[in-house]
Formats: structure tokens, C-alpha cells, sequence
């Protein structure tokens, strides 16, 4: 295709989009530990969710294990994800003396606080989200089995009975649908008036920063393209999100490679954004692509600035400092 016959394509690009403090906490934990302690360092599961976060990481020296009895004994360090971790996995490093650090995010270990101060003042929990997500996991290994009622769908909301309705406190998984959820809680007011719910949400700015700037351009366009990992929750809803809003013909694509043209023919406005755990080379590697194709013309569609910044684990502030 010559450059003169190319169609012209209007490219919408919402801001916020991609990393979010917590994935660059992550991100950075990792990164520090190779560079003061050196290669390997261990990460129990992917450190965010993205393929290419992870590979670049592995060329750097680290190694990715499911499970902590897959990493040696020895002086190397074992990093849990952002998702963070039940209990039972640290109180293990600490059996087998490894030095552990903890990239969990400090809005998702918000909700184990939560959670912990629920039981410790005899409320039965219910906690919104997505079975076997690793948050889920992580959150709901905070308590012993049982403690925490899992609910995924409104019909979930409605049939759930709790041993005592006075005594009911709901939290949530941070990645959530903004619009989702608060059709559950609905549920759940309407059914537990004496429900407890956060002080401050559990949905984290990011995932809600994103969705909005979605929902706001949704209808403007004819395709939007959420960059982002299949196992990525943020980037799954804000592909609902979108279709949601206006935007039926809404996907998700880890990389420009993974793009159906076919799906894009004779479209006019396209819309892309990226999960909280994709990078931004991977939205230029996706616009690049389709400059190839089309005459495009860029616009960025700011909603919100963010400016959050997390504090690295002590252990590593002096590496992150020289």
C-alpha cells in the first residue's frame, strides 16, 4: 500500500493509561534487587501481569517460580508479586530462613488490613471478586479458611446467607468493574442494611482512572484496543468497559503482532489505551503498526493527571538511592 492511498484513521489515546504506581513499585523492587544483590533473584508468580515485563526481567537475571519450594535455600532473595500473598507463604520463607522481599501493592495490602480489622472484631467478611485470581487468593489467605465469603455476581449477592447479617462487612479485589461492583454492593445494602463497606474504596485510583477515561471516549469510536495480558483483570474490564459504553468492537491484544486487520477494515476512529501492567512501548509498538497501514492522525484524551508514588521496602531505598 502506497503512502498516498493509505485510509486516514483518527486515533484517540486515553490518558490515564498503563503502569501504575504499584506495577512500578513492583517493577523497581525487582530491578534493585538484581542490581545490589545480583543475579539470580527469585519472583514467586509473574511479578505484574505482562509477558513482556516478565521476559525483560528474566534476561536481567530474574527467576519466576509458582511456588517457594521451586527456589534454593541460600542468600538469594525471593520476591512476592504485586498481587500480593496469603500468610502462610512469608511465615514458610521465614521456616526456611530465605530472605523475602514484599512487592505486594500497598492499596492491596490496604485490603488485608481491612479484612484483618473485620475478623478481629467478629464481622463475617464478604469479599467481591474473581476466583483464583492471586489478589483473592492472596487477600483471602490473610484469615483462616472460611472466614471470607467469596462473591463474584450480583445472583451471587442474592443467594448469599451469612450466619448472622448484623455481624457483615464487605471488601474488594482492587481491579474490579467500577459499575459491576456497585451493582453488587447494591445487592448486598439492599439485602444487609448493617453491611460494613471500606472507609475508603478498595478499587484502586488506577483501575478507576482508566475505566473512566474509556467510558468517555467509547462512543466516539469505531474500534478500541486495550493493550494488556489476558491474565491482566484491569485490562479484561476495561474491554467490558468499553463495550459497555458504546464500543462493541473491543479487544484485547498483548502485542502488535496479536492484531486482527481484518477486524480494523474501514474503521475511521480507533481508541486504545493499556492495562495497569502494560508499558508503554507496547502501546507505541501498537500505534506504530497501524501507521503502516493508515495515514493516522494522534490525539491524546487526558480525563485525570496522576501523580502517586509508593515508598520501596526499606531494604532497598538505599540501593534506589545511590
Amino acid at each position: 500500500m502506497t503512502e498516498q492511498n493509505r485510509p486516514k484513521l483518527k486515533i484517540l489515546k486515553a490518558a490515564p493509561r498503563g503502569f501504575c504506581a504499584g506495577v512500578v513499585r513492583a517493577i523497581d523492587i525487582v530491578e534493585l534487587a538484581l542490581e545490589k544483590f545480583g543475579a539470580p533473584v527469585y519472583v514467586r508468580h509473574e511479578i505484574v501481569h505482562n509477558r513482556y515485563v516478565v521476559e525483560d526481567l528474566e534476561h536481567k537475571g530474574a527467576i519466576f517460580v509458582e511456588e517457594l519450594d521451586e527456589v534454593p535455600d541460600g542468600d538469594h532473595p525471593v520476591i512476592f508479586s504485586a498481587h500480593g500473598v496469603p500468610k502462610s507463604i512469608p511465615a514458610d520463607a521465614q521456616k526456611r530462613n530465605l530472605f523475602y522481599l514484599d512487592a505486594t501493592c500497598p492499596l492491596v495490602s490496604k485490603v488485608h488490613m481491612e479484612a484483618e480489622r473485620h475478623f478481629e472484631r467478629g464481622l463475617d467478611l464478604v469479599m467481591i471478586g474473581h476466583a483464583g485470581h492471586p489478589e483473592v487468593i492472596g487477600t483471602m489467605g490473610q484469615l483462616p479458611d472460611g472466614a471470607i465469603n467469596l462473591i463474584e455476581t450480583t445472583e451471587d449477592a442474592e443467594s448469599f446467607e451469612p450466619a448472622d447479617a448484623s455481624k457483615l462487612a464487605w471488601i474488594t479485589q482492587t481491579t474490579l468493574s467500577v459499575d459491576d461492583t456497585a451493582e453488587i454492593v447494591k445487592v448486598l445494602e439492599r439485602r444487609f442494611p448493617k453491611i460494613i463497606g471500606p472507609h475508603k474504596e478498595d478499587i484502586c485510583y488506577a483501575t478507576t482512572n482508566r475505566q473512566g477515561a474509556v467510558k468517555l471516549f467509547s462512543a466516539q469510536c469505531d474500534a478500541i484496543l486495550v493493550v494488556g495480558a489476558p491474565n491482566s483483570s484491569n485490562s479484561r474490564r476495561l474491554v467490558e468497559v468499553a463495550q459497555k459504553n458504546g464500543c462493541e468492537k473491543s479487544m484485547l491484544v498483548q502485542r502488535a503482532s496479536e492484531i486482527n486487520w481484518k477486524a480494523f477494515e474501514g474503521i475511521k476512529t480507533l481508541g486504545i489505551t493499556a492495562g495497569a501492567s502494560a508499558p508503554e512501548v507496547l502501546v507505541e509498538e501498537v500505534i506504530a503498526a497501524f501507521e503502516e497501514r493508515f495515514d493516522i492522525d494522534v490525539e491524546t484524551i487526558v480525563t485525570r493527571e496522576e501523580s502517586v508514588s509508593f515508598k520501596l521496602p526499606r531494604a532497598l531505598r538505599r540501593a534506589a538511592a545511590e
